[in-house]
């Protein structure tokens, strides 16, 4: 991940919008605290899904189309602990690039005379990791049957689906009756609720955070998310089978 360089180029790009926004005049905001916090936080989100999608998708078919996959499953590990660690290994990066992130917006916003409510940035932190882990848990649960490009775009359709149009499913009900209505239920029950982990809003106006039993609710919906998506990955890879030939097609 290091000598990809794709961390790195994400939180320049992250930093010289920053700088150009705080730089700016927009709509006579003159780089306003409150608009810089919300982009940045915006911009954190895009970034680190975007990361997400694209380092979990990758880590299995890179390991089949180099071969070094004989060589894992030639180590006394369950293919379990196989997924499990490639999992773990793309939400732990992706959660530091995360980390980093939100470092720099904050300093941005601090320098610009900004504050944080500090229990608020770090209920809302750690629910954008949670998010993340999910994420990272789908991305290697596609991969398991598909090649790197079909997982990753599989994903990123499913979850831009789930970001933008699963908490517009109730206002699109309305609307609706009889097999649509019936249709959006059973999309808005399928899908996962990624905005349940977004606290960006409370973060950029300063409120309180949120009760914390809520906040324990929602991430025990994230593990139990990340742990279906896990075990998915799990059935689809426990019996496949790879051969040298293929794998070198």
């Amino acid at each position: 991940m290091i000598r990809r360089k794709d961390i790195y180029v994400l939180f320049i790009l992250l930093g010289a919008l920053l700088v150009i926004l705080v730089s700016l005049n927009v709509f006579g905001l003159s780089g306003a605290v409150g608009y810089v916090k919300d982009i940045g936080l915006l911009i954190t989100w895009v970034f680190a899904w975007v990361l997400a999608v694209n380092i979990s998708s990758r880590e299995l078919p890179q390991e089949e189309s180099r071969g070094t996959i004989f060589q894992l499953l030639a180590k006394p590990i369950t293919r379990f602990e196989l997924i499990l660690g490639k999992w773990l290994g793309a939400w732990s990066i992706v959660a530091t690039a995360a980390l980093l992130f939100y470092v720099l917006v904050a300093g941005v916003t601090i320098a610009r005379g900004g504050s944080f409510n500090v229990e608020t940035l770090c209920q809302g932190f750690i629910l954008h990791c949670v998010a993340l882990a999910v994420l990272s848990a789908i991305g290697i649960a596609f991969s398991t049957r598909m090649n790197h490009d079909a997982a990753a775009t599989v994903a990123f359709v499913l979850t831009g689906a789930s970001f933008l149009v699963v908490p517009r499913i109730p206002e699109f009900m309305a609307r609706e009756v009889g097999l649509r209505a019936d249709l959006l239920m059973f999309l808005y029950n399928l899908l996962p609720h990624f905005e349940v982990f977004d606290m960006r809003m409370r973060i950029v106006h300063g409120y309180d955070p949120v009760n914390w039993g809520i906040f324990g609710a929602v991430v025990c919906y994230g593990v139990l998310l990340t742990a279906l998506f896990v075990f998915l990955a799990w059935l689809g890879y426990r019996d496949k089978r790879f051969s040298r030939g293929s794998l070198a097609n």
